[in-house]
């Protein structure tokens, strides 16, 4: 991630369709606005690796950045918990995310020095369950969980894969 790709993160979220947002869990109440978003990830892109909070790997398309993934929860040397995103709708569902999520693994698991890798999308949302499954991800179990800061209540199904 370059600091440029900020504001496609940012507008990602702010721009993205309510309906959407709330396929995939998130709280509407809970988004930040654009300020709190920039602030939020400009204080994690400057801090070195081993303190991050959040990691961001940015998905280029013909050069052209089209959604990213994160990690946050993270336990340096041990685990932490990934997040991803298509920004365009007209990417989605031609398989390009089972290509960037296998291209972004090796970024977090080698700069982070992660034993195990896990993610929990909605239970209701088949696409990354989907794709998780496809990509190498064991299922680990369903469960009723708040997953994230940004999220209400749900059910989740908890994924994971560890370095080999």
């Amino acid at each position: 991630m370059k600091e440029s790709d900020i504001t496609g993160i940012v507008e990602y979220w702010l721009k993205a369709d309510k309906s959407f947002l709330l396929g995939m869990g998130v709280d509407l109440a809970k988004v930040p606005s654009k300020t709190e978003w920039e602030n939020i990830i400009k204080q994690q892109f400057v801090l070195p690796t081993p303190v991050k909070e959040v990691y961001f790997v940015i998905w280029l398309l013909n050069n052209i950045p089209v959604g990213h993934s994160n990690i946050n929860k993270i336990v340096f040397g041990e685990d932490a918990s990934m997040h991803l995103h298509l920004w365009n709708s007209g990417v989605r569902h031609h398989g390009m995310g089972l290509t960037f999520v296998r291209l972004s693994l090796p970024y977090f698991f080698n700069n982070f020095y992660l034993k195990k890798i896990y993610c929990e999308p909605y239970a209701l949302n088949p696409a990354p369950n989907r794709l998780l499954a496809k990509t190498g991800f064991t299922f680990i179990k369903k469960y009723t969980t708040i997953p994230g800061w940004l999220n209400f209540e749900q059910e989740v199904n908890r994924w994971e894969m560890s370095m080999a």
